[in-house]
């Protein structure tokens, strides 16, 4: 029988990347629900002051209200030269929550007199399981890399096409799907908790 686990988003994309990260770990053990299953659920504000907190109070929220285990993320993409700005701003910065385009240009304008030397960044990801007796449990993944000047590619979402990961000369978004999840911050975080989330939801049983 398989387990039923939520994944706290109606993001199609993380959704997929999750759906792949658990078919490589545990195969065929885990059945995974998205909010989309539960239309009537609104959204968890983002009241904490950390991706942690953040993502605590998602995964804690969905499973109360559902009665699953449910599991919630809260990334970001962290700049040096603004002092880790946008952080947990990040899918807001523009102002019009989840317009990637806009996020990705307000940062590309902020950055427009920085040299390469001076577009450090990296995408911070805290992935949280909680059970509905109350337990947790998280994990975090970091994906280093810089600002490139203008945006390239097609894959991924959010911040991908204007990131260029340490070490290589293309963008997330020119990434294949395995190889984005192999290196990226929310890969890192969510393989870091899939184990976590087999043990204790087979303590369930």
């Amino acid at each position: 029988m398989k387990h039923k686990l939520l994944l706290a988003t109606r993001n199609k994309g993380k959704v997929i990347e999750f759906q792949r990260i658990l078919e490589a770990i545990a195969p065929g053990e885990i059945e995974l629900i998205s909010l989309d299953s539960f239309p009537d659920l609104g959204d968890v504000e983002e009241t904490g002051s950390t991706f942690e907190e953040n993502a605590l109070l998602k995964a804690r929220q969905m499973s109360k209200a559902t009665g699953l285990p449910a599991i919630a993320d809260d990334s970001g993409l962290c700049i040096d030269a603004l002092d880790g700005a946008p952080g947990i701003f990040s899918a807001r910065w523009s102002g019009e929550h989840g317009n990637d385009h806009a996020n990705n240009e307000k940062v590309l304008e902020q950055l427009k007199d920085h040299h390469a030397d001076q577009r450090g960044a990296h995408f911070t990801c805290v992935a949280a399981l909680a059970l509905p007796d109350g337990r947790t449990h998280t994990e975090e993944g970091l994906f280093d890399g810089q600002i490139l000047n203008s945006p390239m590619g097609e894959n991924g979402f959010g911040y991908d096409p204007i990131f260029k990961p340490a070490g290589f000369e293309i963008s997330s978004a020119q990434m294949s799907p395995e190889e984005k999840d192999s290196l990226s911050h929310r890969g890192k975080a969510l393989r870091a908790i899939a184990p976590h989330a087999i043990e204790l939801l087979n303590s369930l049983r």
